[in-house]
């Protein structure tokens, strides 16, 4: 047996969010080497500019699919791709940190697949409101409303704690009310953009698929169901 002394004081992270994080983080760190001219040669310089032109997510491309009724993969694929390249080494850095803690949470508490499941669906569903409810031309990019998906997780595991205790359960949404304050406060000083949509979509939409995700979360969906017919 392990002597207690012996035990890591920090529980370690679930082995999907330290992948998602060295994808995020690692394709940062290769363009900023291939514009300081460190790797890849003259070519390397616009790499970054090649890669969101590729894999970032487009509305007006959407609205093509939905027109033509043509949808290719290379352009279905934009819907789970754009988490995974950012403006700037700092953009992907803040959501990979934010990445690491949430992960971790939600990890610990509904498993890896709910990691997963959590990120892509919250990714893909807030491009998909983006898309509809604004169809911005600016291309969406970044972690961001994945990782607002996994606060959404976190935000529902807290309420129902607190509903558990017998605590006021509005207290949960402390987090998200405290993140949209500051993304108000910014818009107002440096001028407001429209990806916040796609992030509280993502919030939304990670907060409902949590109500299957959790443990035993199915089978309580599939009771009340049945109870209501």
């Amino acid at each position: 047996m392990t002597h207690p002394h012996n035990e890591s004081p920090l529980n370690p992270l679930p082995p999907v969010v330290i992948a998602l994080f060295i994808v995020i983080v690692g394709i940062e760190v290769v363009f900023t080497l291939g514009a300081r001219g460190l790797v890849g040669g003259p070519e390397a310089v616009g790499w970054r500019l090649g890669t969101l032109e590729r894999f970032a997510f487009s509305s007006e491309i959407f609205a093509w699919m939905r027109d033509s009724g043509r949808w290719p993969l290379e352009h279905v694929i934009r819907f789970v791709s754009y988490p995974f390249v950012h403006a700037s080494f700092t953009h992907a850095l803040f959501a990979g940190v934010m990445l690491l803690a949430l992960g971790k949470m939600v990890g610990e508490a509904m498993g890896s697949f709910a990691v997963v499941a959590l990120f892509f669906v919250s990714a893909a569903g807030g491009a998909l409101v983006y898309a509809l409810a604004i169809g911005n031309p600016t291309p969406l990019i970044g972690a961001f409303p994945a990782v607002y998906g996994l606060i959404g997780g976190f935000t529902y595991m807290l309420w129902l704690r607190l509903g558990q205790l017998g605590e006021n359960q509005i207290r949960a949404f402390t987090l998200i009310g405290f993140l949209l304050a500051i993304q108000l406060i910014f818009g107002l000083l440096f001028g407001a953009n429209a990806e916040w949509v796609a992030d509280l979509a993502g919030f939304a939409i990670g907060f409902g698929l949590s109500t299957v995700l959790e443990p035993g979360g199915w089978t309580k969906l599939v009771d009340r169901l049945r109870q209501r017919n």
